[in-house]
């Protein structure tokens, strides 16, 4: 009877949520406390499958060969620069090579692949614009090419091997780029080439050097040829120097940014006078001493390749800040101590927990912290802006310790950084997204995201008159922005209808007015159309993999569709949405997000219960109780496989999991593992009560950071489930790497308490012989084979049972050979139906 009364309840809040969706045209943000629907019917949304057969039995053989049968879906698809076609990737069949495929916007199919002759042409997706949007420039094969937008005439500006980075236009129209550690600067019409600026990683030359030692000194002293040669030498310098100085047809004397450093970041002005340098001392990638054996190669004998070092050999990486006066020569430092809290001790309490552990005192002190720029990869709009006149710039700093982030702005003519916006989190600054920066064109105004409410969203700030003004707010995040032209509107998209659709809106930056745009469910991302007209949208939802849409942006648009790449057999099979269920936690208010798979011919009345399997996702900070296609398909089809086999199947957005705001995001800190495996209790508990799952008959597996929680639920609540397949799982977070792990436990040096308590090597005592399995890639680069053998040795010392290890060979963190994804999910489908 619970189980009928929860279908009920059931229907209500599908409808709830349906109702939500059509009447989403929304003008402005919802307030924070704004509730949303609890469900999510995706079997409703899904687009129908009009040739699919009434029942068809799936195999784990069609599951796992190369994913070619499900669809070789568009992949990065951009606007041509006139706006008449669509360019986007496509996987070549039967091979993991990507081909270029280009589309006319009002043509039929799923276009044709760019000739090789001809792809230099086409392949612009980063592109660059100038300011009046008359031209781009892009970098392909490590040459510079730029296109005359109105004409469409194409100029290949180099024709070189050297690299090529950091493309832009300047004022002038000259484009301008780094090619090694020369920034240079070609006129398009003239192909006129000068170097605006020479970096060189040394001390600055002098005329004269310090006599080296006693002998050197006497000999200056004592002999006039040797003072001679200093005068001579003083000449020569001095006179480079003053030619360099007063002759315009000279390349500047190069910029000095000491010895032993190298380049970390480069951003030219528009104005091309400044440009803003941060500088590094070299860390190894590698650890030394590490490595990971191949044991099948093509010489057949064992190849070895480096690998990344580990967070517990971690050093700080701070950098230095400079403004270089391109046309002067000078070169000013710029320093962090005007940044609120550059010197705090952020880690004071965490510290003092651990080394009164260990039975001693600690100290807090203020000193400077490690500062750097954050890294452009999670800046979407890059971490350097400057304004449309290059007189200032705006950038995203972070500290080393990951608990602060600050926008900094730079005015050229007062070469100092002024704080506008400081952005601390006790537990981790989110540096995987909400990191968009930009000025509005014309005004002296920066926008940017920011988690700081709660939820990422957009914030404008007026630095004229210092005031901040929140532009998007409520239960939802923001994500993917682009700014129009005229810096009217910011389009972004957002899941404010539920937690697992995502919609495509714009902000007005003005006055803050909102508008939806799609209505198409699912998931949505986007490219503004050249003209500013249209989206160009990839599109997917739970049963359909991504396809290009065109819609019109105007009052009851509707989408086209563009692409059917989707296979027809894939399409001939009924395939199960599953249901996005908010299933209530008994630790937090908000409910826990979970896809739920019944069986065929579910009977809530079913006296025995149901067997039932909880998939965990990896990467920790991900989402996939959403309502698009999901980056796990296998599992999809797996899950899918086990329903019309009598299971009910569940996944689930634990605590930690991406899209719920940052106290979901964060719950983790410090004790990965623990909010999971509560999460994990309350679905199982769930399931009983309201799917009739027989929860003696439970079972769990996951891979990568899904594999780690199998082993934490195992070996925390050895009850829970009855068997677990742990595959590539990380074992002891201290030998993972140190963007991801030291955000959440911080240093193992700082922290071994989080370290102890987040790792299954260090709790393995409470595993209760559970059949359990262990899938360990060898060529795992990412979480190491080793960290599956040292788990093993511990089990083996504690004298534990039940558990067995598959290894394979030629297998890398993520698979690739068909024969290896299927002999590992035969090996789960096995310990399900043995133990389940």
């Amino acid at each position: 009877m619970q189980t009928t009364h929860f279908k009920t309840k059931l229907a209500v809040a599908v409808t709830a949520a349906l109702l939500s969706v059509a009447c989403a045209t929304t003008e402005s943000a919802p307030s924070q406390g704004e509730a949303r629907a609890p469900s999510y019917d995706a079997q409703a949304h899904a687009q129908s499958q009009p040739s699919a057969q009434a029942s068809q039995q799936l195999s784990l053989e069609q599951i796992m060969a190369d994913q070619d049968w499900v669809a070789r879906s568009p992949e990065r698809a951009f606007w041509s620069y006139d706006g008449s076609q669509i360019i986007f990737d496509r996987k070549r069949s039967g091979s993991p090579m990507r081909d270029l495929y280009v589309r006319d916007v009002s043509a039929e199919g799923n276009g044709e692949r760019v000739a090789l002759s001809d792809i230099h042409a086409y392949a612009y997706r980063n592109a660059v614009t100038n300011q009046d949007r008359s031209m781009h420039a892009y970098v392909f094969e490590n040459n510079v090419f730029v296109r005359n937008v109105r004409s469409g005439e194409l100029t290949q500006l180099t024709r070189d091997t050297r690299s090529k980075a950091d493309v832009n236009f300047l004022l002038d129209g000259r484009v301008v780029f780094r090619s090694g550690h020369e920034v240079l600067a070609v006129h398009p019409r003239t192909g006129m080439t000068e170097t605006l600026a020479v970096l060189r990683f040394d001390d600055a030359p002098t005329a004269l050097q310090e006599p080296a030692d006693l002998i050197a000194r006497e000999e200056i002293d004592l002999i006039g040829f040797a003072q001679l040669q200093r005068q001579q030498r003083t000449e020569r310098f001095e006179h480079r120097e003053q030619l360099a100085a007063e002759n315009a047809t000279l390349v500047a004397s190069p910029f000095y940014l000491g010895k032993g450093m190298e380049l970390a970041e480069l951003s030219v002005s528009p104005n091309g006078r400044h440009a803003v340098v941060a500088v590094q001392k070299p860390q190894s990638w590698r650890g030394e001493g590490d490595i990971m054996p191949r044991y099948v190669t093509e010489t057949g004998r064992i190849e070895n390749q480096d690998v990344r070092r580990r967070v517990a050999d971690a050093e700080p990486q701070e950098q230095e800040l400079y403004l270089l006066d391109l046309q002067s020569g000078e070169k000013q430092r710029l320093d962090y101590s005007s940044l609120p809290g550059f010197d705090e001790d952020v880690l004071a309490s965490v510290r003092s927990e651990n080394y009164q552990q260990r039975g001693e005192g600690y100290r807090s002190e203020r000193k400077p912290r490690a500062i750097s720029v954050m890294p452009s990869w999670s800046a979407a709009q890059g971490n350097i802006q400057w304004n449309d006149d290059g007189s200032k710039v705006a950038m995203f700093l972070r500290a080393w310790d990951n608990k602060d982030r600050w926008i900094a702005t730079v005015e050229t003519t007062n070469p100092r950084l002024v704080s506008q916006h400081r952005l601390h989190d006790e537990a981790w600054i989110n540096n995987r997204v909400y990191n968009d920066l930009g000025w509005v064109p014309g005004q002296n105004s920066i926008w940017y995201t920011s988690e700081e409410d709660g939820f990422g969203h957009i914030y404008r700030k007026n630095l004229d008159t210092n005031n901040t003004r929140q532009l998007t707010s409520g239960r939802f995040v923001v994500d993917g922005i682009q700014m129009d032209a005229a810096g009217e509107y910011l389009y972004y998209h957002a899941n404010q209808p539920h937690p697992g659709v995502y919609e495509v809106y714009r902000v007005a930056l003005a006055d803050g007015s909102i508008e939806q745009l799609t209505e198409l469910g699912g998931i949505n991302h986007f490219r503004l159309s050249p003209d500013e007209q249209h989206l160009l949208i990839t599109h997917s939802n739970a049963v359909q993999p991504h396809e290009l849409y065109l819609q019109r942006i105007g009052d009851q648009a509707s989408a086209t569709r563009l692409t059917h790449t989707v296979s027809d057999e894939f399409n001939s099979i009924p395939w199960k949405a599953g249901e996005i269920v908010g299933v209530p936690s008994s630790h937090v208010d908000e409910p826990i997000y979970s896809r739920v798979y019944l069986p065929d011919d579910f009977d809530p009345n079913h006296a025995e219960g149901y067997p039932a399997v909880v998939f965990i996702h990896g990467a920790g900070y991900l989402q996939n109780a959403h309502a698009g296609w999901s980056n796990y398909s296998r599992e999809f089809m797996f899950h899918n496989m086990l329903t019309q086999q009598g299971y009910v199947v569940l996944d689930l957005d634990f605590r930690g999991s991406q899209g719920y705001g940052r106290d979901w995001r964060t719950a983790v800190y410090r004790q990965m593992g623990t909010p999971e495996v509560e999460d994990l209790v309350d679905v199982v508990n769930w399931m009983g009560e309201h799917a009739n799952v027989n929860t003696d008959r439970v079972g769990t597996y996951g891979g990568s950071y899904g594999g780690f929680l199998t082993f934490m639920a195992l070996f925390k609540e050895p009850d829970l489930f009855a068997a677990g397949a742990a595959l590539r799982p990380v074992t002891d977070w201290a030998h993972y790497n140190t963007g991801y792990t030291s955000n959440i436990l911080n240093l193992p040096q700082d922290d071994m308490i989080a370290y102890r308590r987040s790792s299954p090597i260090y709790l393995a005592e409470g595993y209760q012989n559970t059949p359990m399995l262990i899938s360990a890639p060898m060529v795992d680069d990412n979480v190491f084979f080793q960290d599956s053998v040292r788990l093993v040795q511990r089990l083996i010392e504690l004298e534990k049972e039940n558990f067995e290890t598959a290894i394979f060979p030629v297998e890398p963190h993520g698979f690739v050979q068909p024969t290896g994804w299927l002999d590992q999910y035969r090996r789960i489908y096995k310990l399900f139906e043995n133990n389940l």
